[in-house]
């Protein structure tokens, strides 16, 4: 049995123009992401790829194409759709982690759920389990300016999952920690892929691409390989 595509972007571009200046930062880009799977979108500084993470995001829109996100066309959804959306379809993990630094790791993981108008005591008990989940168990009541940076992308890890989304969204999230602390979170992304979960990461570092299961390159604007990685880096338990 087939997996379903959890993503299908058609021929999307996106133009940006100030004045009379226009600036391409995609053009004509296709690929599908089928539901399970692990992709590291790479390319380098000015390639177009957090464009690219900011329209899978649903957090801006093509100049043209289409993009059917989870079965639905996102160019017809309202704002309030499009903001339920982000909220409880997509985990996002960011490259600065946007935590609240004097509010403890565990406050900051319910943050999601207390939008989405979830329970108090189910937010509690999720939050410990994602928590859990990335190892930090013990370090729930610190305030997240104690943690150190591999930690506090723990966090955001745990964060993004509260909503049990359909798709994590990784936007350089080994960007602004330490290459042991890289090979943790990578590890983190792997189990969270084997037992299933989508996840798109966002990268310059050909290294942490090896950690995804498909590897597409994107340079000026323009998907250039598309390729499954055969040598994905085995990471130790």
């Amino acid at each position: 049995m087939s997996k379903s595509p959890i993503i299908q972007i058609s021929h999307i571009s996106k133009i940006y123009k100030i004045y009379s200046v226009e600036t391409v930062a995609l053009l004509d880009v296709s690929f599908k992401i089928d539901q399970g799977e692990f992709v590291a979108i790479m390319g380098p500084s000015g390639s177009g790829k957090s464009t690219l993470m900011h329209i899978l995001g649903a957090l801006d829109k093509p100049t043209s194409g289409e993009y059917i996100l989870d079965g639905k066309n996102v160019e017809n959804l309202t704002d309030d759709e499009l903001a339920e959306i982000r909220n409880q379809k997509i985990g996002f993990i960011f490259q600065a982690y946007n935590l609240l630094p004097r509010t403890t790791a565990l406050k900051n993981v319910t943050l999601p759920m207390i939008y989405a108008g979830i329970p108090k005591e189910e937010r509690r008990e999720r939050a410990k389990k994602y928590l859990s989940l990335v190892g930090l168990s013990d370090r729930m009541l610190h305030t997240t300016n104690q943690l150190s940076g591999g930690q506090q992308q723990r966090v955001a890890i745990a964060r993004a999952l509260s909503m049990n989304p359909s798709l994590l969204l990784a936007d350089e999230p080994t960007g602004n920690i330490a290459s042991i602390q890289a090979e943790e979170i990578m590890n983190i992304f792997r189990k969270l892929n084997d037992e299933g979960h989508t996840i798109v990461m966002i990268t310059h570092e050909a290294d942490i691409a090896q950690h995804a299961k498909r590897i597409i390159h994107i340079r000026d604007g323009k998907i250039v390989d598309d390729i499954s990685n055969n040598k994905q880096k085995k990471i130790k338990s």
